[in-house]
């Protein structure tokens, strides 16, 4: 419950942020984060997929 609660507080903050921040700045923030997140979910299916194929 206390990591529920310190996630909304730090995603109000960074919602605050974005609000203030020049709209350029916030889409290639976004596009940066969506790219890692997208590598990252793609490693874990590769790492999965192989770790699930040898047992």
């Amino acid at each position: 419950m206390l990591f529920l609660v310190a996630a909304l507080l730090l995603l109000g903050m960074v919602l605050g942020t974005v609000a203030h921040a020049p709209l350029g700045f916030s889409v290639v923030a976004g596009a940066v984060i969506a790219a890692w997140l997208a590598v990252f979910a793609a490693r874990e299916r590769h790492a999965r997929r192989r770790h699930t194929s040898t047992h």
